[in-house]
């Protein structure tokens, strides 16, 4: 809760999509903001300023860990205001931005933009800043609606636009075309006569069994590879089924398409009953997790350049197959979690040994499990014969082990010695490193293994933190992601002796664990690391897709910095023009003044003229007086 007595205190945030080392950098726009506080704030402000940044997220939502931490700590410390270097930093979501400047009006915390020079502390910065905000929403609006264009415009050509081929076809450079003023290489597919043979098998032997595990046991009983020579999963299996490049472009796809509502770029008469469908737009691609299908409604559809597999009577077959069996789906158990999940592999072919539970029970009441190989279970015992051990008598035995280690300290210390200078050539720590088939480093883990002295003086024995800054140092100095501290010190800390203790919150990717949890950490970060390998594996395909999406974020900010321009050239303008209007205001009253003095003066000389008579004309003239005298005396005049 924020004190009464809580000094205020300045915030900076700051975002860039991507690094770029240059330009609108993360350094630039943070010291542009600090000047800015010193200017209008006082450098005292500017010097105790609070900074988050956020590189390498976008605008479009408010997910960013920086942003996150900043609004949390905005409930504890009394912000007076948060200053960034342009509006679109915080985001480019109207929806968001106005969710945000309402919250921040709860909490009483101001709103500075120093490019746009908005300020919510007066009500025309509050208006003008949304004003900015659903113009740059609209910009990202066209921009999107701008992709999908081009999107449509290469749907046209039916051509193959890049990234990693499917199973049966390469890709082969045909011709140039020119999409949005740009030239660029055309592709299509070209088959590769062995890679269509193992797909049509694929769609055979599932019509006949109807099952994705037992097409994936024929393939592993036939020996059937993928492209890079692994054995085909279920998942991989599914995606070939489900992938509509296969489908021959005849009647029967035709109005399967057309029920669907996808955006057919393909008249009726191109469904030739030879050539295949090319489907953009089918997967949504985020770096980090695994593409996602969209609706088909989504997809641009067009009939491609290259000739189609499977009859659209049979690809359509397949496709209601899969729903039905979508309950009945292999799904990887996530219960089943053992000592040496991950790290087991099987004697005779390699592969991982993972935890199966069993329906029996120990005597003491325990599930019983074994570790079986995953290609014995996925071939029925075919492909191998590797005989199942029992998981829970081999993970006792392995803790009894580490026990034993743990407790005989000149044995433990002496293994240790030499499995430390064997793996890494040092004599002070521990590596584990893995790469997969590739080369790519899948973990790196250091450990440095501490144990106390029994026979040295209560004060002088260390403690688990005097060891984190060398611990750091040394990662770091080897390359490792890793650091895992294996100590059997502070005996009497229920912290350190209670299992894997993460310890991120003061030196990064650093743990302190008992020798006991020596393995499972392996296995826990080993995995973690698998995920990411086939993260970035993902991330370098999308990276060669030939669509253009690279320059989109810079012609964003240059299309951003363009409008502020413009913008602070229309305001002079504005200012200009309200000054003559004023002006002109000014003279047009004093006109108005003047014409209605006027009136008032001829109102007067009008009365003035109505009241003039002969008699007040020559009122006491002797000379006029006379003469009418004169007349009076004159007898009227007789014809």
């Amino acid at each position: 809760m924020k004190t009464k007595d809580t000094p205020k205190q300045y915030v900076i945030y700051s975002r860039k999509s991507k690094f770029t080392g240059k330009g609108e950098s993360i350094e630039n726009q943070i010291e542009l903001c600090r000047q800015y506080i010193a200017m209008h704030f006082g450098e005292e402000a500017a010097e105790n300023v609070l900074v988050y940044e956020d590189e390498g997220f976008s605008g479009g939502n408010l997910e960013r860990p920086q942003f996150k931490k900043m609004m949390k700590d905005s409930q504890k410390i009394a912000f007076a205001a948060i200053v960034v270097y342009r509006l679109d930093r915080i985001s480019r979501n109207i929806s968001d931005f106005s969710s945000l400047i309402e919250e921040l009006g709860r909490l009483g915390i101001d709103f500075v933009s120093i490019r746009e020079s908005f300020d919510t502390s007066s009500p025309m910065g509050r208006a003008m800043m949304y004003i900015a905000s659903v113009f740059s929403q609209l910009e990202r609006e066209t921009i999107a609606e701008r992709i999908r264009d081009n999107m449509h415009e290469l749907a046209k050509t039916g051509r193959w636009l890049g990234g990693t081929t499917p199973t049966g076809y390469a890709s082969e450079s045909e011709s140039k075309i020119t999409v949005d003023g740009k030239e660029r290489k055309a592709y299509k597919l070209k088959p590769i006569p062995e890679e269509i043979q193992l797909v049509k098998t694929i769609f055979e032997v599932f019509m006949e069994t109807g099952s994705l595990s037992k097409t994936d046991q024929y393939l592993l009983e036939h020996r059937c590879v993928t492209k890079r020579g692994k054995q085909f999963t279920r998942f991989a299996i599914r995606g070939i089924l489900t992938n509509p490049v296969y489908m021959i472009a005849d009647e029967t796809a035709y109005q399967y398409l057309k029920e669907n509502n996808v955006d057919l770029f393909a008249e009726r008469s191109e469904f030739d009953g030879e050539h295949g469908v090319m489907a953009y737009n089918r997967t949504l691609q985020r770096p980090g997790k695994a593409n996602q299908i969209r609706p088909m409604e989504e997809w641009i559809v067009a009939v491609g350049k290259h000739p189609g597999i499977i009859a659209g009577s049979d690809w359509v077959r397949v496709q209601a197959m899969l729903d039905v069996n979508k309950s009945k789906s292999y799904r990887r158990p996530r219960s089943n979690v053992a000592l040496l999940s991950g790290l087991l592999r099987c004697g005779e072919c390699g592969d991982y040994m993972r935890p199966k539970l069993t329906n029996r029970r120990t005597a003491e009441g325990e599930l019983i499990y074994t570790y079986m190989c995953s290609t014995k279970e996925r071939s029925h015992g075919t492909v191998c014969s590797m005989k199942n051990c029992n998981g829970n008598t081999l993970d006792a035995k392995i803790i009894e082990e580490i026990r034993k280690l743990s407790a005989d300290k000149e044995t433990l210390a002496k293994l240790l010695a030499q499995t430390k200078k064997v793996i890494s050539g040092s004599k002070g720590d521990y590596v584990f490193r893995e790469k997969d088939e590739s080369g790519a480093e899948v973990v790196s883990i250091m450990f440095d293994m501490k144990s106390e002295d029994e026979n040295s003086l209560q004060s002088s024995r260390k403690k688990n933190s005097d060891h984190f800054a060398k611990l750091d140092r040394d990662r770091k100095n080897k390359k490792c992601e890793y650091a895992v501290l294996v100590s059997t010190l502070e005996p009497e800390s229920d912290l350190y002796n209670s299992g894997i203790v993460d310890v991120s919150y003061e030196y990064p990717k650093m743990y302190v664990i008992c020798p006991q949890f020596f393995l499972p950490l392996i296995g826990i970060l080993r995995n973690a690391g698998k995920n990411a390998v086939d993260a970035r594996r993902e991330l370098e395909q999308i990276k060669q897709q030939n669509i253009d999406i690279t320059g989109f974020e810079n012609a964003l900010e240059d299309f951003k910095d363009k409008f502020g321009k413009n913008y602070e050239t229309a305001s002079k303008k504005f200012g200009a023009a309200i000054d003559e209007i004023d002006k002109t205001i000014d003279h047009l009253q004093k006109v108005k003044d003047n014409l209605l003095s006027s009136e008032r003066q001829l109102r007067l000389a009008n009365d003035k003229a109505d009241g003039l008579t002969i008699r007040k004309l020559t009122w006491k003239n002797p000379t006029m007086k006379a003469k009418f005298a004169e007349l009076a005396e004159e007898p009227d005049e007789i014809e």
